[in-house]
């Protein structure tokens, strides 16, 4: 299949909050629930059209624990869009938004990513909506305050939007890229 553009998106928040569910679930359509914790960064690929082109997706789900830190910066250079993940029913999975928005802001002071990168705001585990201790308002409010360029819950294990994710954050990638 021959494709028109490559666009590098990273999946980032802390450990546990679904990232690499939701990559998996966006790449095959089944929930895999005995997922490990990603180690560094985990690569994956897929081809989907938008606005009637072929567009190849890198896909980089980045580790969420502290200690593998240091590395996102590394791992930034060179994105076209991004994905923040927190976890609906783990409030404290928002305690390090802040650390993470700045890192990408350094990146960009830097010019290692561009001064329009999108960034989808994510909240996983809809499913367990019962377990919820972010309130969707408060995390549009988060987002909001983060300058993201979008907001969607969702969740890996039913599917509920994250095809939806991907699609608006390749549009907003592919608006980004066209000429004015």
């Amino acid at each position: 299949m021959e494709y028109s553009s490559t666009f590098k998106i990273v999946i980032f928040g802390d450990s546990g909050t679904g990232k690499t569910t939701l990559a998996h679930r966006f790449l095959t359509n089944l929930f895999k629930q005995d997922i490990s914790i990603t180690l560094g960064v985990e690569f994956m690929l897929k081809d989907v059209e938008v606005n009637g082109e072929i567009v190849k997706l890198q896909i980089w789900d980045f580790a969420g624990e502290e200690r593998f830190r240091f590395l996102f910066p590394l791992y930034l250079k060179g994105a076209n869009g991004a994905i923040f993940m927190y976890d609906i029913t783990n409030y404290g999975s928002l305690v390090h938004v802040d650390n993470w928005f700045a890192i990408v802001e350094d990146a960009i002071a830097k010019k290692d990513v561009d001064n329009e990168l999108p960034i989808i705001f994510v909240g996983g585990k809809v499913d367990l909506n019962h377990l919820k201790e972010v309130s969707t308002k408060k995390a549009m409010q988060i987002a909001k305050s983060m300058e993201a360029k979008g907001f969607i819950e969702c969740s890996s294990k039913t599917g509920e939007n994250v095809s939806k994710i991907f699609d608006l954050l390749a549009r907003l990638i592919f608006k980004n890229k066209s000429p004015s």
